[in-house]
């Protein structure tokens, strides 16, 4: 262990990533301390999070929450700093003092702070999947300039990373394949023609895990299967052919990597995301996280099976983004975050956010992107034909 506590930044530190993460560390105040939080919007949440754990930086996206903000920390007379925008985000992210990084803010927002973390060789917990969705091989690239110790957050990414062999230089020679395990979301045994009738309220009703909305949303098109397995290619580097998706409704293993010699290692938990979150501030020891042990006697029967493509259509697109230009997973993570957004705002139907993403990619063939700059470029036009398509089903 290291003689001093680790000092963390908390990228979206009211989500329920960041307040996992906080219970985390409440529970290890001799092991870390927290440099910075981060929020959108959440004034009142992240004022008592200062009040608790007492950073040196709190973060808002916007100057005027910010101002909220600090009025309410001086009316306290707590001793933190508040800032505003991306650029604030990058500097807590990639600050000397700070040894950990957890990036958990939700979409494209939080790929700049996640480079600037990579860049500057922090360890970091990634639990915002689109920074590499997104980032794809110039976020690796940063990874791998800097220096930086790149750990999964995402429940089945953390799973096969502790079932992987230790020496990353092995794992395309000696794995056949990944299995990412999928939950099957509120909608796994409802009739596909249903679908059409879905209410925000009811996709957000997920079975096994507490998530926020637009997660949420994603479990229950299995659009979030589709970025993790995007995810896991990069992370892995394994091309999308040597990764599976199967359905395992109790949510007890969470991911499983098969050898050549077709022996297949597993890890397994209770459906806690205190779990992954203890690993990767350990690693690579391991810590107490809060979260239940799994009883075996009492456990029932683990069921799998494959995911069934009228009911989770949007599945497939993983593997059609992989195989085409580079950015192309870009394009859909943007595509899918404006058909969400619709769908919860009642401008969408359900069974239309696979539509909006797939006539998305339909229409946009991204040159290479060189930079981020490039990248947000191919977000914007994304988002914009995305758009365009939501008001025509809309109109």
């Amino acid at each position: 262990m290291n003689e001093r506590a680790q000092a963390v930044t908390i990228l979206g530190s009211t989500g329920s990533i960041g307040t996992s993460t906080l219970d985390v560390i409440a529970r290890h105040p001799e092991r870390y301390t927290v440099f910075a939080l981060t929020a959108a919007t959440q004034v009142e949440l992240i004022l008592a999070q200062c009040q608790q754990f007492t950073p040196r930086y709190a973060v808002m996206a916007s100057a005027t929450h910010a101002q909220q903000l600090a009025a309410r920390v001086r009316e306290l007379g707590l001793k933190v700093e508040v800032l505003s925008g991306e650029q604030a985000l990058c500097e807590v992210s990639s600050a000397p003092e700070v040894d950990a990084v957890m990036a958990a803010i939700v979409g494209a927002a939080g790929l700049a702070p996640s480079l600037a973390a990579a860049r500057a060789g922090k360890k970091l917990l990634l639990a915002n999947k689109e920074a590499l969705v997104v980032g794809g091989e110039l976020f690796m690239q940063a990874v791998r300039e800097g220096g930086a110790t790149l750990l999964p957050i995402d429940s089945e990414h953390s799973a096969v990373f502790q079932s992987l062999p230790d020496d990353p230089a092995t794992w395309s020679r000696r794995v056949d394949k990944i299995v990412l395990t999928a939950s099957g979301g509120p909608f796994r045994t409802r009739d596909p023609d249903t679908l059409a009738s879905v209410t925000p309220e009811q996709a957000c009703a997920h079975p096994n895990w507490v998530m926020g909305r637009k997660i949420s949303v994603d479990s229950a098109t299995m659009m979030n299967k589709a970025l993790e397995v995007i995810e896991a290619s990069y992370l892995f580097g394994l091309p999308g052919s040597r990764i599976e998706v199967v359905i395992h409704p109790q949510s007890v293993i969470h991911s499983m990597v098969q050898y050549t010699d077709r022996s297949v290692v597993a890890q397994l938990g209770t459906p806690d995301m205190r779990g992954p979150i203890a690993y990767g501030l350990s690693w690579p020891e391991r810590i107490e996280s809060g979260a239940a042990a799994l009883d075996f006697a009492n456990l029932a029967a683990l069921s799998f099976e494959k995911p069934d493509d009228r009911r989770f259509p949007g599945l497939r697109l993983a593997w059609d983004a992989l195989a085409g230009p580079v950015g192309t997973t870009a394009v859909l993570n943007a595509a899918n975050e404006v058909a969400v957004a619709a769908f919860l705002e009642r401008r969408l139907r359900f069974d239309q956010i696979h539509s909006v993403n797939h006539a998305t990619l339909q229409a946009l063939t991204p040159s290479k992107p060189q930079d981020l700059a490039d990248l947000l470029a191919i977000d914007t036009e994304a988002r914009a034909l995305a758009l365009a398509r939501v008001n025509t089903l809309a109109a």
